[in-house]
């Protein structure tokens, strides 16, 4: 399937790796401290191995969709206004998704460096730019996040060998502190960005070969050490109570890294890794919203739509405090992004099975 505008297998890896990274990276970190505390890097595990067979449910819908253009798949199999009801939920769940990150990214630009200046300012223009790289097309994104993910890759790996010198292994003992459940339901965090490995099915038709179960089993286990390894060191860097206090661990990381006597603060290159992993997010997200709106390519559909309703759905959420944000987004939308994501491939599996039996049937 040589299309224009096509991309590889790899380049969805490594789109896996920034947009779906930045979410287990940064963003669920919080949650799982709160709920496992030092036990938390078992609940990565325990979430990566409980999710490894529902690979083998992706590579089902794929074969059986043919590759095809999911929407036009649904359009076939269930008819079109099934379909059209599934489209749209989608759709709206993406915006919901794109509007969290882009709220809980510039609350931490604002709370952090850039605090004088108007917060919807800086939602103008980073919506701005995110409506701008989704009005492009598939390969662009593609081509963008490779050249950002070198970058955020290289400063990952240099704090994290930069704050050798001050983490302390030990603090993750004892294990399972507080028995196994804690560390049972917290599982559910790590497991919320591990099934959006599901949304990349909804750009298969754009990608060149089919995938096969080991390439989304490379994201799965990729997505596990982009998870466990800031975990671990909120957890060896400040204690398991400590780091459950702090909104951003991943950024106090950045805080203690420092090169001999004289060479340290090194936390303003972490608005580079989280500003551009926000943009790739965001922009993909809103990409795959616009393809399941019949929308892509329609420039002028994207802005006059898609840019205002992602405007507007994350205005609101500047003005809940901290407490009440974390607690929606830990108790409810990682909870939900779960359960919303593994429904829907249950259903598109249910929906690739039926319609199996049903041609053969026929």
């Amino acid at each position: 399937m040589n299309k224009a505008g096509s991309i590889s297998v790899l380049h969805v890896i490594f789109l896996s790796m920034t947009v779906i990274g930045l979410k287990n990276h940064v963003t669920i970190i919080p949650s799982l401290l709160t709920g496992a505390g030092r036990d938390g890097w078992i609940s990565i595990l325990i979430a990566t191995v409980t999710i490894f067979p529902w690979v083998f449910l992706l590579i089902y819908i794929h074969k059986k969709s043919n590759q095809e253009h999911l929407t036009d798949w649904l359009k076939l199999k269930i008819g079109k206004v099934a379909s059209t009801i599934v489209r749209y939920v989608i759709a709206i769940f993406l915006l919901i998704l794109a509007a969290f990150t882009m709220a809980e990214t510039l609350q931490w630009v604002s709370s952090t460096f850039l605090p004088t200046t108007p917060i919807v300012l800086l939602l103008i223009v980073y919506t701005i730019l995110c409506i701008l790289l989704v009005s492009t097309n598939l390969q662009t994104i593609a081509m963008v996040n490779v050249l950002i993910l070198f970058m955020i890759t290289f400063l990952g790996f240099f704090i994290a060998f930069t704050n050798l010198q001050v983490k302390d292994y030990r603090l993750l003992r004892p294990f399972f502190e507080h028995g196994l459940q804690p560390v049972l339901t917290s599982a559910v965090f790590p497991a919320s960005g591990f099934v959006e490995i599901l949304l990349f099915l909804f750009i298969q038709h754009k990608v060149k070969k089919r995938f096969k179960w080991y390439h989304f089993a490379i994201m799965l286990f990729i997505l596990m050490g982009l998870t466990i390894g800031p975990t671990m060191g909120a957890i060896t860097e400040f204690g398991p109570i400590e780091a459950a206090k702090q909104r951003y661990p991943a950024y106090e990381e950045w805080g203690l890294g420092s090169i001999g006597e004289f060479i340290e603060h090194f936390d303003f290159l972490s608005i580079y890794q989280w500003l551009s992993g926000a943009f790739l997010r965001v922009g993909l997200l809103l990409f795959i919203a616009a393809d399941l709106l019949n929308m892509n390519g329609d420039r002028i559909r994207i802005w006059r739509i898609l840019g205002p309703a992602l405007f507007f759905m994350t205005l609101p959420l500047f003005l809940l405090n901290d407490h009440l944000f974390l607690k929606i987004k830990g108790d409810y939308l990682l909870v939900g992004t779960f359960l919303f994501m593994f429904l829907l491939s249950l259903l598109l599996g249910i929906v690739a099975f039926v319609s199996g039996k049903t041609s053969k049937k026929v």
